[in-house]
């Protein structure tokens, strides 16, 4: 459930956000973006393991997953996928016609994020991508359309914050990700890991600072941000690149780091 709750919570920022003056976010869309989150991580799991089936055959955190496993067909997958996405678009249906032609423009990231480990050294990227787009749709479900002032330096805070906790994450298989050719920003940055989360973790509260201040946020928000630079601070330097609990810790830990940032934004518009 880590991955779901790190797509469902820029969705909650952004919906925060979009609240009026001295108003609680909106629990209806809050919950419909759950539901949402739920099935696009699941349909987005189901396309990775259709795409690195091979991989994940060699790798030992991988290996029993359904279709590395032999467990499942490829036809099963495609169906199961047919369902997630089918189920996912009702909950896109049910938002206004600006959120449903943004949302459906999110789909070729999902699909085609997986393949990125074999191009580049920053598939994180295309991740942090991918997994913020809820950051530009929470708004412009509740607003209509997107005000980019305030979007864009959001969307940009959680491509930082993904860089930094699935850098982490890449790190517990970096050995095996050696030996089969997959590229990641782990392997990329080495032992310099800390110096470039350092970096990222900056420009996340940066750019949630010109959020806050392009949307006239208040004293709790900026409290908030300056709690989630402490926690990501604490990760930074206490982590263990070479351990993989220490990775798996570090990154299930970001989901404090969301509901932090939600709670600040809560109680900045009160």
């Amino acid at each position: 459930p880590a991955g779901t709750w790190l797509l469902y919570l820029p969705c909650t920022w952004s919906i925060g956000l979009a609240a009026g003056p001295g108003c609680l976010p909106d629990g209806r869309m809050l919950a419909l973006f759950g539901v949402g989150a739920v099935l696009m991580r699941g349909a987005g799991c189901t396309i990775n393991d259709m795409w690195d089936r091979d991989f994940d055959r060699k790798v030992a955190r991988t290996a029993s997953r359904p279709l590395a496993a032999g467990d499942i067909s490829t036809f099963q997958s495609f169906v199961f996928l047919g369902g997630q996405l089918s189920l996912a678009l009702c909950v896109l249906l049910c938002l206004n016609y600006y959120s449903i032609v943004l949302g459906a423009a999110s789909l070729s990231l999902v699909v085609t994020y997986p393949l990125m480990k074999r191009i580049t050294y920053w598939p994180q990227l295309v991740l942090g991508l991918t997994f913020n787009w809820g950051a530009l749709l929470g708004w412009s479900a509740i607003k209509g359309s997107c005000d980019w002032s305030v979007c864009l330096p959001l969307y940009l805070s959680g491509v930082m914050w993904t860089l930094v906790y699935d850098t982490i994450y890449a790190h517990q298989d970096k050995r095996d990700d050696i030996m089969i050719g997959v590229k990641s920003t782990a392997l990329q940055f080495k032992e310099d890991t800390k110096q470039w989360l350092s970096g990222f973790s900056l420009a996340m509260l940066l750019s949630l600072c010109v959020a806050g201040m392009n949307c006239n946020q208040t004293f709790p928000y900026y409290s908030a941000v300056a709690a989630v630079g402490a926690h990501l601070a604490h990760q930074i330097y206490t982590l263990d690149i070479d351990k993989p609990e220490d990775c798996w810790k570090k990154f299930s830990s970001n989901r404090t780091v969301g509901i932090l940032l939600f709670i600040g934004i809560v109680l900045g518009n009160l």
